[in-house]
């Protein structure tokens, strides 16, 4: 998570390629027609998404683990006047640490 959250800050392609196997599969939703697909297009959809580091905040806590696979809930703040989200992420992993499966939901808070 620390990579993660590293490659989110930085908006570093390297940082981000870093953390996915070259034929990963990134699903911005889990049902979701067109998944970015290794990594030139999760570079791209990454950095699209236009997050600025110092926008945003991330919490969050590992809810279980099932061999190669790992579950995430996480809350995003926004600091920039946009909501927030709750997030659950679903990630499987290769051999060697990196993630070949990304998928999240997320969901906007109700403003307080």
């Amino acid at each position: 998570m620390d990579k993660y959250i590293a490659a989110w800050t930085s908006n570093s392609p390297d940082d981000i390629r870093a953390l996915f196997t070259e034929d990963a599969v990134y699903a911005t939703r889990p049902d979701t027609e067109s998944p970015w697909l290794g990594h030139d297009e999760i570079v791209d959809g990454w950095i699209g998404a236009g997050d600025t580091p110092q926008d945003w905040t991330f919490e969050w806590t590992l809810l279980g683990q099932d061999g190669n696979l790992a579950f995430v809930q996480g809350l995003t703040t926004y600091l920039n006047g946009q909501p927030s989200y709750d997030n659950l992420w679903v990630i499987r992993f290769a051999p060697d640490g990196r993630a070949s499966e990304f998928t999240e939901w997320y969901m906007a808070r109700k403003a307080a």
